[in-house]
């Protein structure tokens, strides 16, 4: 089989090879002032020597060409002719979220990339059968919803789980790798909010995480077809069976299993009990008739994805800057300790401060580092930019929040004040939002998440809970920082291994 791999991908490593070592002699697609910090592009190649080169720190690379473009956009050259835009310019990004909306469906490559392991589901679908899903998925989201949630939900699996188990790991001086607690945490909540379904992963015993070692592997290899030199060598490779795409079948079908079995699981439950009164998201699907059993498998697996990945990966960052700025913390346990008893749920809505600290962490690691749409037709840009049908335009993030033009020659500073006012009289603190279009840490417009509040209750709810009995003190050897890697989504790259220390004083 390795043979077989091996002749597949020679029809396009000799004609590379060949233009890697002639490529050298081409000339500079850019002859601007700033051409030394962009990509030079080469006939038939494009940028590919720079690609490879930065192939292991592509958003940093990304954040660095962005930062030296006098507009915030490039075009990337890819091999065989294949433009890219890429842009970290607010004006476009409303450009293609909002005003020209209909112009910038998620389109051809991106489906057709992402399609075995998310299907048709709301993160691939457009038009009518995107409209459909975002309808029936935006009942679980209502305020209902989010008091159930915050109140039942992410509560019991705090106090019966999460905070149990840290509290373990501090008697026991133990070093435990927080993101993958978090992960289990954030899988439990969504699988029981969306699904009615407890998989207990955060139980104590902690049981082998076969799904999600599989979803970690599906999400990686597909999130490598994005950078595959030709799409046809992944599709020859997937159609023989072989290499990477061999394990992307095998993960993937793991998890189809997995989620094929909630669906199956519940709609027997709802046939024996037809008076059921479940608000959970997948009840309301399977009632609405609408749609068959792999729809409603993509969907489970679209949302698995969304509220597993996208807040673990957010609090896994967010523990990480705290433990280096103890202001922040010293501010944020004094929000906690000043909060009246109340409700949880309003509790945490007013806790300011530990809303502007996520939304702070969140620009410099977001949790999805950037999303590509596609040119339904030609257009141009705000910026001037022309965009070819067909051509991919993506905005990025994790870029946007390293943009001196956006936030100020401290950018790389881990400020929670750059989202707040102080009240001069009452020395209260309060919110100032940044626009959608400068913040896209949630996407904007039509296709905003619908999970945003959701996932900001969550995740002030587990800083609230955790800070008040708990230190997070990372186990890292000295001077050693974690690594950002850029999947769908982002993780920390190895983990993130820490110690639980016990407050002298519970809060």
């Amino acid at each position: 089989m390795i043979q077989l791999e091996l002749l597949i991908s020679l029809p396009f490593i000799l004609p590379l090879f060949f233009f890697l070592i002639s490529g050298f002699l081409g000339k500079k697609s850019s002859s601007s002032s700033s051409a030394t910090k962009l990509p030079m592009s080469y006939p038939l190649i494009g940028s590919y020597i720079a690609l490879s080169k930065n192939r292991n720190r592509w958003p940093e690379w990304i954040a660095e060409i962005l930062r030296h473009s006098p507009s915030g956009t490039f075009v990337l050259h890819r091999p065989f002719g294949v433009r890219q835009v890429l842009t970290a310019n607010p004006s476009n990004v409303q450009h293609i979220l909002k005003t020209q909306f209909y112009r910038y469906p998620k389109g051809h490559f991106f489906r057709s990339t992402l399609s075995d392991l998310l299907g048709d589901g709301i993160f691939t679908a457009d038009g009518d059968s995107w409209k459909s899903q975002r309808q029936i998925s935006s009942h679980a989201f209502n305020t209902k919803s989010l008091h159930n949630f915050v109140e039942t939900v992410v509560d019991t699996e705090l106090t019966k789980r999460l905070i149990p188990i840290l509290s373990a790991a501090a008697a026991d001086k133990s070093v435990i790798n927080l993101q993958d607690i978090l992960q289990r945490f954030a899988f439990d909540n969504i699988c029981k909010i969306a699904f009615g379904f407890d998989p207990e992963y955060l139980s104590p015993s902690f049981p082998s995480p076969e799904f999600t070692t599989a979803f970690d592997s599906a999400i990686r290899l597909s999130s490598e077809r994005f950078g595959s030199i030709n799409p046809a060598l992944w599709k020859l490779k997937r159609a023989f069976g072989i290499g990477s795409e061999k394990q992307l079948q095998l993960a993937v079908s793991q998890i189809r299993g997995f989620a094929q079995r909630i669906v199956r699981e519940k709609k027997r439950e709802l046939d024996e009990k037809s008076s059921l009164e479940n608000g959970d998201l997948l009840s309301r699907i399977l009632n609405s008739g609408h749609v068959d059993e792999n729809l409603v498998t993509d969907l489970v697996i679209s949302f698995i994805l969304a509220g597993r990945d996208t807040t673990s990966a957010a609090l896994t960052w967010f523990f990480w800057l705290i433990s280096s700025h103890s202001h922040v913390e010293e501010e944020i346990l004094r929000e906690i300790t000043e909060n009246p008893v109340a409700p949880i749920y309003t509790e945490v809505k007013n806790m300011v401060y530990t809303h502007a600290s996520l939304c702070e962490s969140m620009r410099l690691y977001p949790p999805v580092p950037g999303d590509s749409k596609e040119a339904a037709e030609d257009d141009i840009l705000p910026d001037g930019t022309v965009v070819k049908k067909g051509v991919r335009v993506t905005y990025l993030p994790y870029a946007m929040g390293r943009m001196e033009a956006l936030w100020g020659s401290n950018w790389p500073d881990f400020r929670p004040e750059r989202w707040l006012e102080k009240d001069e009289v009452t020395g209260k603190w309060s919110f100032v939002a940044r626009d959608q279009y400068t913040y896209p840490v949630f996407q904007a417009g039509p296709r905003i998440c619908l999970g945003k509040d959701m996932a900001f209750l969550q995740m002030k709810q587990v800083v609230a809970g955790v800070l008040r009995r708990f230190r997070v003190v990372p186990a890292m050897e000295e001077g050693c920082e974690p690594v950002y890697v850029s999947y769908l989504t982002s993780k920390m790259k190895g983990g993130f291994p820490v110690r639980i220390e016990e407050r002298n004083t519970k809060l």
